[in-house]
């Protein structure tokens, strides 16, 4: 980004501007507050945390004399004012270290302790003017694509963005992402909320298969074009999809409908019964309907075509094999046999084999509690909001209602689940065609193996990009495979779980 500078003539521009850092921040961010008494340091400041919190009415006390205020927001961010330490010894008495390595730091007086303030970090120089106002000088942040100065150029463009497409001086706000490498954010004007989504067009990544990169085989969503033309079309159906109020596909930013905050459980993270129900029979409509494989898409800059992939073998077989690669040599302890490894992947063929008549839809690919949004009043079918499907598919009927019914973040009862397809089939019943015996075969295939790859995405996720945090989700999936390895269909594969990662049936 290099260093910029920015006029400040109130305290509503200082605040703007610390939401455009905030947004910015990650954990090992150093932010570095310097300028006089008076300046603006702690407004700034203060801003930012709240920005994090998504409160804009939290009090953040000033850490003049207690030196540190630590707080626990999206990841924890410490507060540092050094005006009144005596030099960087004091640092560490502060936990200066241990603050960087789990969240993210602002410090107020920085050159009190300036050997101790990392090179990476991004200084904001405050200065008065005559005219009362205040100027910020913004440098540093380190280089390279990661670097808090490339994301803080980022953020910057998605405040011109919001200028240009909405409002000048949307409030921002930090939205929980997701485990894809996608951000959003809420912005506020007038009481109104809209949601951004940060989706810039994502590197394929090195070829792992075939010259291919995983996203690439897995019929991934690589810029924001699946999701503008999935959601426009579930739209015209009469469905409760975003829309979309402002584009700018060649940067990937998105200005989306807030469908709402309603959930689909209740505050301890439970299932609420008559919820999932719904969720079912929402599939149940959704799966009468014909959806077009080739959809078109206003880029804002012309017409573009999406053609929706089919959930063939390949990608099938690839996101199986995350339990494989990731999963099993966690259990085990050590990679797999050339033996195990066949075994598995032969295994896996046959069932994809045996699920290649199923009748065709779109498969929403990700259709469970964190993308489903509850909207009271509305009537069905637009009670569920529906997001979070740019990975749309065409493949089997069943695999979408595996995904609520064995939810990934929440522990859905057996009972609950048994419910759900009972429900769902007594609606298919009555539509021509439909095989109840075949379907039940298919959700135990693609239940078994929506299970089977996010075993395998969760453990990638803590060994490969550092988010343990999902560990947390491996037991209920374990649950869920187990459940499913009673069916007939698997029993080759329960074996295989058996001798090799010790899960047995249950």
């Amino acid at each position: 980004m290099g260093s910029m500078t920015r006029k400040l003539p109130g305290e509503a521009d200082t605040i703007l501007l610390a939401q455009d850092i905030a947004m910015a921040l990650r954990p090992g961010d150093t932010v570095a507050l310097a300028g006089d008494l008076g300046a603006g340091k702690s407004t700034l400041a203060r801003a930012m945390i709240r920005a994090l919190a998504g409160d804009p009415e939290l009090e953040v006390p000033s850490p003049t004399y207690t030196l540190c205020q630590r707080y626990e927001l999206v990841f924890p961010v410490s507060h540092f004012d050094l005006y009144r330490i005596s030099g960087e010894a004091e640092m560490a008495e502060l936990g200066f270290d241990e603050a960087i390595e789990t969240g993210a730091a602002l410090v107020e007086w920085p050159d009190r302790a300036a050997g101790a303030i990392p090179n990476d970090s991004l200084r904001i120089e405050l200065t008065m003017g005559a005219d009362g106002g205040r100027e910020a000088q913004v440098s540093g942040g380190g280089t390279g694509e990661g670097s808090l100065s490339a994301r803080l150029a980022r953020s910057m463009r998605i405040r011109d963005f919001l200028d240009r497409n909405w409002s000048a001086g949307a409030e921002r706000r930090f939205l929980q992402g997701d485990a894809s490498s996608r951000r959003y954010e809420t912005a506020h004007r007038d009481g109104e909320v809209r949601i951004v989504m940060d989706a810039p067009r994502r590197p394929d990544g090195p070829p792992i298969r075939d010259g291919k990169p995983y996203s690439r085989i897995a019929h991934l969503a690589e810029d924001v074009v699946p999701f503008v033309a999935v959601a426009e079309t579930l739209r015209g159906a009469g469905l409760a999809a975003p829309q979309i109020h402002a584009r700018d596909v060649s940067d990937g930013l998105l200005l989306i409908e807030h469908l709402g905050d309603g959930r689909i459980v209740d505050a301890q993270n439970r299932p609420v019964r008559e919820r999932y129900l719904e969720a079912a029979r929402l599939l149940a409509w959704f799966h009468r309907h014909e959806w077009p494989v080739v959809m078109e898409v206003d880029t804002g800059a012309g017409k573009a075509v999406h053609h929706v992939p089919p959930y063939d073998r390949d990608a099938l077989m690839i996101e199986a094999s995350l339990l494989a690669d990731w999963y099993a040599p966690r259990e085990c302890g050590r990679p797999l046999t050339t033996a195990e490894r066949a075994d598995f992947d032969g295994i896996w063929e046959q069932l994809i084999k045996s699920i290649e008549g199923s009748m065709p839809t779109l498969v929403m690919r990700d259709y469970h509690s964190p993308n489903l949004i509850w909207r009271e009043g509305q009537p069905f079918p637009r009670n569920l909001g529906l997001i979070d499907f740019q990975d749309a598919v065409i493949g089997p009927q069943a695999y979408d209602l595996a995904s609520v019914g064995q939810d990934a973040r929440i522990d859905v009862p057996q009972a609950l689940e048994a419910d759900m397809l009972a429900l769902y089939l007594s609606e298919r019943n009555r539509d021509p065609g439909f095989d109840e015996t075949a379907f039940l075969r298919d959700y135990a295939i693609l239940a078994a193996h929506r299970a089977t790859k996010i075993l395998g995405i969760f453990v990638r996720l803590d060994q490969r990009d550092g988010k343990p945090a999902y560990l947390k989700h491996l037991p209920r999936m374990r649950d869920y495979l187990s459940r499913n390895l009673k069916h007939p269909a698997l029993a080759a594969y329960a074996r295989w779980c058996a001798a090799v990662t010790g899960l047995e049936a249950s």
